[in-house]
This record gives C-alpha cells, structure tokens and sequence, in this order.
C-alpha cells in the first residue's frame, strides 16, 4: 500500500477536523451505501444543503464516493482512502530504530 502525498495528508484531515464532516462520514460509514435523503434524515439538526456541503469536502478529500443513479445520490465511504491515510500518519509518525 502506498503513501498519500504530505498535501492529500493535510486535505484529508482538513476534511475530518469538522466535527459535522466527521459525523456524516460516520453515518456513511454504517451503511454499504446511503442515499442523500436518508443520510440528511440520520441528521435531522442540519438542513440537506449542509449535509451537502460536507460531503463536498469530504469527496474532494477523498474520503467519499457518490454514484448517481437518476435524480439521486449515492454515497459510500472510500475505505482504501483511509486506510491509506492511516498507513500513511503510522510510517510519518513512527519512531525510527
């Protein structure tokens, strides 16, 4: 497995440092995949242009994938985007021997 560049490292926790974008990468993450609708009903505080404008951010992190399928949206978490975003933040922070 690869490591992400020191940009994507810092796109990606840019993304995750929201606590509402690390909320709805959560609920996402319950699911195989979600549509918009359902994830802005699993968080009825924010209004559905919130909840898309996260999951903006946190697809041009990376982090989120949409399929679209008519007038609607998919979404899924990209699980190789984290997992190489955590192998990454192990190799930068390890200690070295």
């Amino acid at each position: 497995m690869q490591t992400s560049s020191p940009q994507q490292v810092v796109r990606v926790a840019k993304a995750l440092s929201g606590e509402m974008r690390f909320r709805i990468l959560q609920v996402i993450a319950k699911y195989s995949e979600i549509r918009c609708g359902e994830l802005s009903a699993a968080i009825p505080e924010i209004q559905q242009a919130t909840v898309s404008h996260h999951v903006r951010i946190l697809t041009e992190a990376g982090l989120v994938q949409v399929r679209e399928e008519g007038p609607y949206h998919f979404f899924r978490v990209n699980r190789e985007a984290l997992r190489e975003h955590q192998t990454t933040l192990t190799h930068l922070f390890s200690e070295t021997t």
